[in-house]
């Protein structure tokens, strides 16, 4: 498959199953390549399911999130939405416009801190389909800001369609991984599959249990001194940091994360975020907005509306964890 978002590697300080080694025979593992980067499974096959027929359940709904959101694919539904002409109003597919409504919920709610229409601004500093190959130019960066703000979009819950107010370029890379991974998740229960730990690009979902019994295990590695071992029971855990995907110009260093409401490269004070939730796709974006938000308003923003996150912040004696206060709960 050709490459579909950013072509990231799982970031640094991301997530890891934790492999045993008395695992019985029936739980097993597959994995392959989706989005420009890495898909794999561990799952409980206890009734011994066709090898093939679970990799077909996995890449079916992986290809069509690639299909329908994939910036990098010509011919996909974003792709024709992107440069589509003024005034043209598009039906979108049921996934499609699920990762939409939930992109716009947490715009609204951030102030747009995550913004789906950001991908201007992306390309600006270097990143992207379009990117740009120095640091941008003043009029560059305002030229690329008045083309973003989620308000321009004219999309509502009840009506899947959309409509192309004039140069808007949407991206949904922030968000539509976490959805893949949970879009796979129900093909593998479809499947009859209930015990799966399943992840994209370093972000995973776990659904039941282990056999045995016990919760699938992910190691967070996110600051100084050894790594955590969290339990994803019927949970699922996104990453957002800055070790793998930067560039570098003139002496100056920045991440991919790009803050929608200055157009300017997120604070390197952040290292990464680790979001705990029960939708890969809500933690997905929730990584991104605690992300652009930073290692202060972030963290207000996380205990304000309970969200389970780890920040892991550049310090004097160097990665320092802050955790919320739902993400303390968690490991109590």
């Amino acid at each position: 498959m050709s490459p579909a978002f950013a072509r990231r590697l799982p970031e640094s300080y991301g997530a890891a199953a934790l492999p045993r080694r008395a695992d019985p025979s029936s739980l097993q593992r597959l994995e392959g390549r989706t989005m420009g980067t890495t898909w794999s499974l561990r799952f409980d096959n206890p009734g011994m399911l066709a090898l093939e027929d679970v990799r077909a359940a996995v890449e079916d709904p992986l290809d069509r999130v690639v299909a329908q959101m994939s910036q990098w694919e010509p011919e996909s539904d974003i792709s024709r939405y992107n440069r589509a002409p003024a005034g043209s109003r598009h039906r979108l597919p049921r996934e499609f416009a699920s990762v939409l409504a939930c992109a716009l919920d947490w715009a609204r709610a951030s102030g747009g801190a995550l913004d789906p229409t950001v991908a201007p601004l992306v390309a600006c500093w270097g990143f992207g389909p379009e990117a740009a190959a120095a640091a941008p130019e003043p009029h560059e960066l305002a030229d690329a800001a008045a083309r973003v703000g989620w308000q321009r979009l004219c999309f509502e819950r009840g009506d899947p369609s959309v409509l192309q107010p004039g140069g808007v370029v949407l991206d949904l890379s922030g968000i539509a991984k976490g959805f893949a991974v949970d879009h796979g998740v129900e093909a593998l229960r479809a499947l009859g599959l209930r015990d799966v730990l399943f992840e994209v690009g370093g972000e995973l979902r776990g659904a039941g249990r282990r056999p045995g019994g016990l919760p699938w295990q992910v190691q967070v590695d996110a600051g100084t001194g050894p790594a955590l071992c969290v339990p994803l029971a019927d949970m699922a855990v996104a990453t957002s940091g800055d070790r793998w995907h930067v560039r570098e110009h003139a002496g100056r260093r920045w991440s991919h994360s790009i803050d929608p409401r200055s157009g300017q490269p997120v604070s390197p004070a952040l290292a990464g975020v680790t979001v705990l939730h029960a939708q890969c796709m809500e933690a997905d974006a929730l990584a991104t907005v605690l992300t652009v938000l930073g290692p202060h308003e972030g963290l207000r923003f996380a205990d304000e509306h309970g969200i389970a996150a780890l920040f892991s912040v550049r310090g004097a004696a160097g990665l320092e964890r802050h955790a919320s206060a739902a993400w303390k709960e968690r490991q109590d």
